[in-house]
């Protein structure tokens, strides 16, 4: 896959990225009462993994889902997404 965009190289790599984005995201407010403000260290944490914000993980998703799957042509100024043959 190329580079381009918000996606990963493998859907698992990017569920892994979720994953860790997510819980470190759930992790700085859910301990921030029992920690304290050192609770929010793992808000960078989790907005590194997700590549910036929690939206641009879900595009990447689905753009790492539909890698290799649909292929844009463009004709005469006119795109289209087409399924791989």
């Amino acid at each position: 896959m190329s580079k381009r965009g918000f996606g990963s190289s493998s859907v698992p790599r990017h569920l892994a990225r979720g994953v860790v984005g997510f819980g470190a995201l759930a992790g700085a407010l859910a301990l921030l009462p029992v920690v304290g403000w050192a609770s929010l260290l793992l808000a960078p944490v989790g907005l590194v993994a997700l590549r910036g914000c929690p939206m641009c993980w879900v595009i990447g998703l689905a753009e790492t889902v539909s890698a290799g799957r649909l292929r844009r042509t463009c004709t005469d100024g006119v795109c289209e997404l087409r399924r791989a043959v």
